[in-house]
């Protein structure tokens, strides 16, 4: 989810080419392999990604790597209309919810019995089961994650507050954060991933995929938009329409938020701003639960890949033990092989050892093929309400009838 924080494209660099693409004979200028790589990551972790992939040159040196960081707000369709058109990347970093999309739509690789997948027994259950469609593998695990609570220490001692454990007790510790001169929270209000928790913490899901129902309107689901609203409404939060990350990041390095919700790829910068009064705990609670979703980000093969040995090899190197240690320690990003966290410089990792446990017991996301397009309904309802053009009801309701045209084989 990862959810407007990827770099802006770099659009001279998708003008595939010859050696680049599905449609090509795969031949290097040498006579040997291209493997071009479309990696989504954010600009504080592009610089670690392309080391490690260029470094795969000197392990084969037949083998040549065209690295493309790709804007995380259009990669998705980016890369539908590339593979339909032939010209899809060799191997492309996708967010777990689009592995069943692009999958369902023929435009990955089968990756089972290939050199991929290598020591696949090693790879968490819940990064795994986002790999899945009907039955078989279509993605390797990069990283995991899930949102948590990053807190100002300075700030919540200042005003004599414990972390908050329930989005009530934010609440009741509102006042005397605002006696400080900052707002409690920051809640973003332009990307509807960050809606998850709220959703979660009332006990509610966007649609329970395994009965084939739509339960974003259930009574959990309008509470949850209530908590999102009544939290903006009384000030207690602070929230934007438009350009979420970059507000939000901007107020809580600069103490005008004392809180707010993000995941491990928001861990550098965040560090960098606030060095040692940088906290991080659970998401708070809503009335049922603590509830925070499940994403990360895997690697696909391109179904039209000109050399797929080249790319299987590629992805075996980019997802093994060695390379998650190293981009572990780097970046502190959450590595998906169990034995990773034996590592001592991950255990030594305090951030990745809270996010690890939180991972555990995240909620998994529907793995359908419209799992990413539930996402723009949603976004329009919230937009919606916390502009003041509908209820938290009416933005529940119009949310689900949405999803019931979106999955119209369902009930």
């Amino acid at each position: 989810m990862r959810r407007s924080i990827g770099t802006t494209a770099v659009l001279a660099a998708l003008a595939v080419t010859a050696t680049a693409c599905g449609g090509d004979d795969g031949g290097g200028d040498e006579g040997g392999s291209t493997v071009t790589f479309w990696d989504t990551s954010n600009e504080t972790e592009a610089a670690v990604f392309e080391a490690v992939a260029k470094e795969f040159e000197d392990q084969h040196p037949d083998v040549t790597v065209e690295y493309v960081n790709v804007g995380f707000d259009d990669a998705q369709n980016r890369f539908k209309n590339a593979a339909g058109a032939n010209e899809g990347p060799d191997v492309m970093r996708t967010e777990v919810a689009w592995v069943a999309d692009f999958a369902s739509l023929g435009y990955l690789y089968p990756l089972d019995d290939t050199a991929a997948l290598e020591n696949q027994e090693d790879f968490l259950p819940e990064a795994w089961a986002s790999t899945q469609y009907e039955g078989q593998t279509y993605a390797v695990p990069q990283v995991t994650d899930t949102l948590a609570l990053f807190y100002n220490r300075s700030l919540l001692a200042e005003a004599g507050i414990e972390v908050p454990e329930t989005l009530d007790q934010i609440r009741q510790d509102a006042g005397a954060l605002e006696e400080i001169g900052t707002t409690p929270l920051y809640v973003r209000g332009d990307d509807p991933y960050w809606f998850l928790p709220f959703l979660y913490g009332e006990g509610g899901d966007l649609v329970d995929a395994d009965a084939q129902q739509v339960t974003i309107d259930s009574e959990a689901g309008v509470a949850a938009f209530e908590q999102m609203n009544d939290l903006v409404e009384s000030g207690v939060a602070i929230s934007d329409t438009t350009d979420g990350w970059e507000n939000m990041m901007s107020a809580f390095a600069a103490g005008d938020v004392a809180m707010m919700v993000n995941g491990p790829w928001a861990i550098a910068d965040a560090q960098a701003a606030l060095g040692e009064d940088l906290g991080v705990a659970p998401v708070p609670g809503g009335a049922a639960q603590q509830g925070s979703p499940l994403g990360g980000w895997n690697y696909g093969v391109y179904s039209g890949t000109p050399d797929a040995d080249a790319s299987f090899e590629f992805v075996k190197y980019m997802s093994s033990a060695e390379t998650q240690a190293r981009i572990t320690e780097e970046l502190s990003l959450l590595p998906t092989r169990e034995s990773v966290y034996a590592e001592p410089a991950v255990e030594a990792n305090e951030m990745v050892q809270f996010f690890k446990p939180a991972v555990d017991v995240a909620h998994e996301r529907p793995w359908i093929p419209q799992a990413q397009s539930l996402f723009e309904p949603l976004q329009h309802s919230i937009e919606a309400m916390l502009t003041g053009s509908a209820s938290p009801e009416e933005a529940a309701n119009n949310t689900g009838d949405a999803y019931r045209d979106l999955l119209e084989d369902w009930q």
